[in-house]
């Protein structure tokens, strides 16, 4: 199995609904999103994927988010914008893209600052 990954930073503002502390309040992030491919075959140049494609997927799912109040855009103005539920987004963004190339995105990674993150991956197939 080969993994790469790529990362991507963003700036954006969100508040947590129900939540009880000062992260209830409307506050910023600069996130941070790393995201892990994997498959079994290299292509005929001896690549997993192009880390240009992939940065370039990923850049354009974070730059929909730069610079804005997540809380006002869908999904997020139903779903709190927690790491956890943008790790799962940026996760169903990318996935369809990378099965084209006959890839699974293995994981995503946010940070919400130097120290705290969260990763979603998939459960495995049953």
């Amino acid at each position: 199995m080969f993994e790469i990954s790529a990362e991507y930073s963003f700036a954006a503002g969100h508040a947590l609904r129900g939540y009880k502390g000062k992260c209830e309040h409307v506050h910023g992030h600069n996130y941070k999103i790393c995201v892990t491919v994997a498959g079994e075959q290299l292509n005929a140049l001896g690549l997993l994927m192009d880390f240009v494609d992939l940065r370039a997927a990923l850049k354009a799912l974070a730059e929909r988010l730069d610079h804005r109040f997540l809380n006002d855009l869908p999904p997020f103005d139903q779903l709190n914008p927690s790491a956890e539920n943008l790790a799962k987004y940026f996760w169903e963004g990318l996935e369809p893209e990378v099965r084209k190339q006959g890839l699974h995105v293995q994981s995503v990674t946010v940070w919400e600052t130097d120290t705290t993150s969260a990763t979603y991956h998939p459960s495995p197939q049953r």
